[in-house]
């Protein structure tokens, strides 16, 4: 039996199992919603306005049995002792637009703040260059009291037919950057597989302050140096970061300073320093210790 509610003389009828469709929470563009509403007022339902491609289905389709190939063949020839024995290893080395594909910015644009952000080559045609401008005004929406923040973060890796992967660098030690930024503080954030999926929000950051200017900076940041975080609080449980089992690496800026920023960034990579030995940085307790 359908339920319709009428609000005052002149509002619409609303039927009670559309109560998704006529919310539009803080940052929803408007444009969206208008196309949705275009296509619903059509007629024509959803399966048909899809576009069905065989051709690029099936080239789906093969692709995805060549990774699993070329995956199994892995698997079954192991890593060689060139690999056990590297020191370091190059995770992304930015060389024009290509290079970028894999990648997402995201701002406080998307819960209806005003700060903006976008991914590009630098000018040297190579380095990818993150810019924009940081804006602390919160949204108008009655809800939201704190803005003022942008991010770029990795895509996570995928396997055949789009499973779930995850980098293996539990050979090393050290996160090596190779960036040149403005002089504001940067966060920089790594996500690691879990067994829950209410921790799929748990990030582990560690500042990284650039100095700005003409020059590049090289920052080694020990992986013991993380600490974890989640919705950005601080954790009173920390643990160790996984690193057979990290998924993205991402940059955070929100020092709730407005006006332009930009971080360029030439080399991401990992390697094992032998001079730092330390497990992990921070105390580790029990929330309930045994008696």
């Amino acid at each position: 039996m359908a339920v319709w509610l009428r609000v005052g003389a002149g509002a619409g009828a609303l039927r009670a199992g559309s109560w998704s469709r006529c919310y539009r929470g803080p940052g929803a563009g408007a444009g969206a919603e208008a196309g949705a509403e275009a296509a619903a007022a059509s007629g024509v339902p959803a399966e048909q306005r899809r576009r069905w491609d065989l051709r690029a289905g099936v080239e789906s389709v093969q692709r995805h049995w060549q990774l699993l190939r070329a995956e199994v063949a892995a698997r079954i020839r192991g890593p060689g002792e060139q690999e056990l024995r590297a020191e370091s290893r190059v995770l992304w080395h930015f060389q024009g637009a290509p290079s970028l594909q894999g990648w997402a910015v995201s701002s406080d644009r998307d819960i209806g703040g005003r700060s903006s952000a976008r991914l590009g080559v630098a000018d040297n045609g190579s380095s990818a260059l993150l810019s924009g401008r940081l804006n602390t005004e919160p949204p108008r929406d009655g809800l939201t009291r704190y803005s003022g923040y942008c991010t770029l973060r990795s895509s996570p890796p995928q396997g055949p037919f789009d499973l779930k992967r995850f980098y293996d660098l539990s050979n090393f030690n050290t996160l090596y950057l190779r960036i040149r930024g403005d002089g504001r503080p940067w966060m920089v954030n790594i996500s690691s597989g879990m067994y829950f999926t209410h921790h799929k929000k748990d990030l582990y950051n560690y500042f990284m302050f650039t100095r700005g200017g003409p020059y590049w900076q090289d920052v080694k940041i020990p992986f013991s140096k993380f600490f974890l975080s989640s919705q950005g609080r601080v954790q009173d449980n920390q643990h160790p970061l996984w690193l057979d089992k990290v998924s993205t690496i991402g940059f955070t800026l929100g020092d709730k300073v407005n006006g332009p920023f930009q971080l360029e960034i030439d080399l991401i990579a990992v390697c094992n320093d032998r001079a730092h030995t330390e497990e992990f940085a921070y105390e580790k307790y029990k929330r309930n210790p045994e008696v």
